[in-house]
């Protein structure tokens, strides 16, 4: 399945998001660029889709402990949830993409520097339909001992 920034056929191995090469200079841009080259030492080239790199490095992180203001939509009638959200360096690409941690991850357990990889997260299961609005989150990659 392709949803415009990401893609996961087969589950959660295969999860990355996606972004575009420009082929006349090799500039990566997330999210995706599908009109022009936005580097402006590059005369343009085509885009061309590729999938990012799976893990980066924290950058830095957050929490987010209060509901934001309009024009942010959520349900005034639920409860506000914390959430944390990561700054991911992905090396290959000279980047770094911004999203939350997974559900249960806070401020307490990343560091900067810390690799982190990318996983598929719900945004919201919409209350009463069958739709389910997808996105991705940072989970901490398990160190080996």
């Amino acid at each position: 399945m392709v949803a415009g920034w990401f893609t996961h056929d087969s589950g959660e191995e295969d999860f990355r998001l996606l972004g575009t090469r420009c082929t006349a200079c090799s500039s990566v841009f997330f999210p995706r660029e599908d009109t022009f080259c936005r580097n402006p030492a590059c005369s343009g080239g085509e885009l061309a889709e590729v999938p990012l790199s799976k893990r980066g490095r924290v950058w830095s992180y957050t929490d987010g402990r209060y509901r934001p203001p309009a024009p942010y939509v959520s349900d005034p009638g639920t409860q506000w949830e914390p959430y944390t959200l990561v700054a991911v360096e992905l090396a290959a690409e000279r980047m770094v993409v911004l999203g939350q941690a997974v559900p249960g991850v806070t401020v307490a357990d990343l560091a900067v520097g810390m690799e982190v990889e990318v996983v598929p997260g719900v945004l919201d299961e919409g209350a009463g339909t069958d739709t389910v609005l997808t996105t991705w989150h940072w989970r901490p990659v398990a160190v080996s001992s």
